[in-house]
């Protein structure tokens, strides 16, 4: 015997039943949650370019050419997925990189210029195999800028991409074309957020196409082996420690009593930003004259610490 246990079935109004294919489709996509809005974000845009890719596809056969754009193309996708940069298309012989979008990181000016300092690396590690290969050799320009954006999903009839809509794209790719051959230039704006942490040289102000004004330029040089906050802020010189004699005083105390033999931990614990980093740094300012052995680690993200992929 067979016995229904299910729900009873609505009954289909007739006008449903009179409905056409499409009819139907655009009832059942009222009831569809609606596209999210874009957003408001700050990026870092990074554009990179062939430099004389027209001269390249005229030395190449057309297949020998693909062949070498794609190593191109996967020797510079690996670096840009390992800062955690996200690839928003692939124009040709040339990628536009987001940092800061889908996922946003408190570093995201640092990771775009290792990540531009990282392909300039791979670059030359892919050469030597194009040359011995192919006899030729490929060179880049990079440019990156940090600004405001507005970031979704753009396109139609089944093509959709998720693109940034502003000056700061626009801007990236200008400061791209100032670019020397195997070189990293960057906006007064991505300088800021970087100070420190890389040496750069100044290229001077440059009025770019579609802007009221210059803005000023600058050329990666290195990283300058400078891997905290801190470290940035000592180079500048600290203000003075104020409020922080009680704790100060604690970790003194604590000193003397390891000094005697009374081996000691102290743990700083607190939110971020009230000042633990500046605590350590007055202590080590303290014992600098005294006999010691300081042992320093630091947890930061693996993408921080590495140029190019492992």
């Amino acid at each position: 015997m067979l016995v229904w246990t299910g729900a009873t079935p609505e009954p289909v109004s007739p006008a449903t039943q009179r409905a056409t294919p499409r009819e139907q489709h655009n009832q059942a996509a009222q009831v569809l949650p609606p596209l999210p809005d874009a957003e408001r974000r700050q990026l870092t845009v990074m554009f990179c370019d062939l430099v004389d890719s027209t001269a390249l596809s005229g030395q190449l056969d057309p297949e020998d050419l693909r062949e070498v754009v794609r190593a191109y193309q996967a020797t510079c996708t690996a670096v840009i997925q390992h800062f955690d940069g996200s690839i928003a298309q692939y124009l040709g012989d040339g990628l536009l990189v987001y940092f800061g979008y889908p996922q946003a990181h408190e570093d995201d000016a640092q990771r775009a210029v290792r990540t531009a300092l990282g392909i300039l690396d791979a670059m030359g590690t892919l050469n030597i195999r194009l040359e011995q290969d192919k006899s030729i050799c490929l060179a880049v320009r990079l440019g990156i800028h940090t600004g405001l954006v507005v970031v979704g999903e753009m396109g139609g009839s089944g093509r959709q991409e998720q693109l940034a809509l502003g000056e700061t794209p626009n801007v990236a790719a200008r400061i791209q074309g100032l670019a020397a051959p195997d070189t990293v230039a960057i906006s007064e704006a991505t300088c800021r957020l970087i100070q420190g942490y890389f040496a750069c040289h100044d290229l001077g102000p440059h009025l770019l196409k579609g802007l009221a004004a210059p803005i000023q330029v600058y050329r990666v040089l290195d990283e300058s082996g400078v891997q905290s906050r801190l470290e940035v802020a000592s180079a500048r010189g600290l203000t003075p420690l104020v409020g922080r004699e009680l704790e100060v005083t604690l970790l003194l105390e604590r000193w003397e009593q390891a000094k005697d033999g009374a081996g000691q931990v102290v743990l700083l614990s607190g939110e971020a930003g009230i000042g633990k980093s500046r605590l350590v740094q007055a202590l080590k300012d303290q014992v600098a004259q005294e006999l010691h052995t300081r042992v320093s680690t630091a947890v930061l993200p693996i993408t921080s610490t590495a140029r190019s992929p492992p």
